[in-house]
């Protein structure tokens, strides 16, 4: 089963990749993560996802574009609120990319993670869907979360120390100055 897979970095993705492999479906993915924050961030995260692909034989796709400042806008009223809306938007920009390339069903890398909201992600994912006349594929990617981080490291990918978003890196790092 063909299967459009949002990727929100490499080390998520290896983890992710056999577990969607093993139930039988063909991920293509697609990296659109305008959250990522700063743009050396973006960028380290953006080729450690392409060296990954690559090494993989992987098909995938990358955004155009990064549209930082549409996302800033977007949460700075409520940074509190950040999660839901990049959950939102991603998985939106995911659905819109599946449909285009013809893909009915869509998921994310973001389900590995024991850091994320997944009720609220699989909540979303599945709005998205039925607002598109798609599927969201939901499976609880936790259990291979250890084995993805170590094999990542082991490929050399470049491993993140935040989430993403610059509101992220202050809650990760306050306490350190």
């Amino acid at each position: 089963m063909d299967l459009l897979l949002h990727c929100c970095c490499g080390p998520c993705a290896t983890g992710s990749l056999p577990q969607f492999q093993a139930q039988g479906y063909r991920p293509f993915c697609y990296f659109h993560n305008p959250n990522i924050q700063p743009w050396q961030e973006q960028k380290a995260r953006r080729e450690s996802f392409i060296r990954l692909m690559e090494s993989e034989s992987l098909p995938y796709a990358i955004a155009d574009g990064y549209p930082l400042e549409d996302w800033l806008a977007a949460v700075a009223a409520a940074p509190a609120d950040r999660c839901a809306y990049c959950y939102e938007s991603r998985l939106r920009a995911a659905a819109e990319q599946a449909a285009e390339r013809g893909y009915c069903r869509f998921s994310t890398t973001l389900l590995i993670s024991p850091y994320q909201k997944h009720e609220q992600i699989r909540q979303t994912g599945e709005k998205i869907a039925a607002a598109q006349g798609l599927e969201f594929v939901y499976l609880d990617l936790r259990p291979g979360f250890r084995a993805g981080q170590q094999k990542a490291r082991q490929q050399g990918l470049y491993m993140q120390k935040y989430c993403g978003c610059i509101y992220s890196e202050k809650e990760r790092y306050l306490g350190s100055i």
